[in-house]
């Protein structure tokens, strides 16, 4: 009797270590630690991010061509083309590639969040915080798309996002030249 509760236990144990990983992995994208660790993320993630990334692009993107200085209207509204192209490449390469993900509809709290800030910015700050947003989304988004183009599971994905990452590195080098005012 005193084994098998010892094996019950083992099995359960090794159950939650199993789970714990698989929620480690998603926990180390969303926190970052994946990036720092130079880990692909799992394919579901990396849609996920991927089209979250351009939504708030999007939507920032907008807010500045509206809002912003004139120094950075013209980077803003080419932020608005080219994330709503990739993101119409994502969609439609996911239902083409079957795969079983749900792309996000609305922000997320941290997107929603950097919006909120960006809203918030009174008129006189608002270009430093849309150049200040626009570096960080951009090393973030260099950093996913490499990591999945090197290493990432799916190889229409793999490619995908191999053939956006120059212009995302190309958007990050317009971000860190964009004047604040």
């Amino acid at each position: 009797m005193h084994s098998q509760s010892i094996i019950r236990r083992s099995l359960i144990i090794g159950a939650l270590m199993l789970s714990t990983a698989a929620v480690a992995q998603s926990l180390g994208e969303r926190s970052g630690a994946n990036s720092v660790l130079g880990i692909a993320p799992k394919t579901e993630d990396f849609i996920s991010q991927a089209a979250m990334s351009d939504m708030a692009e999007i939507e920032a993107g907008k807010l500045a061509a509206e809002r912003g200085p004139a120094s950075q209207k013209s980077f803003a509204n080419q932020m608005v083309t080219d994330h709503s192209k990739t993101s119409s490449e994502l969609k439609e390469l996911v239902s083409s590639s079957k795969i079983s993900v749900t792309l996000p509809t609305a922000l997320d709290k941290t997107h929603q969040s950097m919006i909120n800030n960006l809203k918030a910015a009174k008129p006189d700050r608002f270009g430093a915080e849309y150049k200040s947003m626009q570096v960080s989304a951009h090393k973030d988004a260099v950093s996913l798309f490499e990591r999945y183009s090197e290493k990432g599971d799916n190889p229409a994905i793999k490619t995908w996002a191999g053939k956006t990452l120059p212009d995302l590195k190309h958007h990050l080098e317009m971000a860190q030249a964009l004047p604040e005012k």
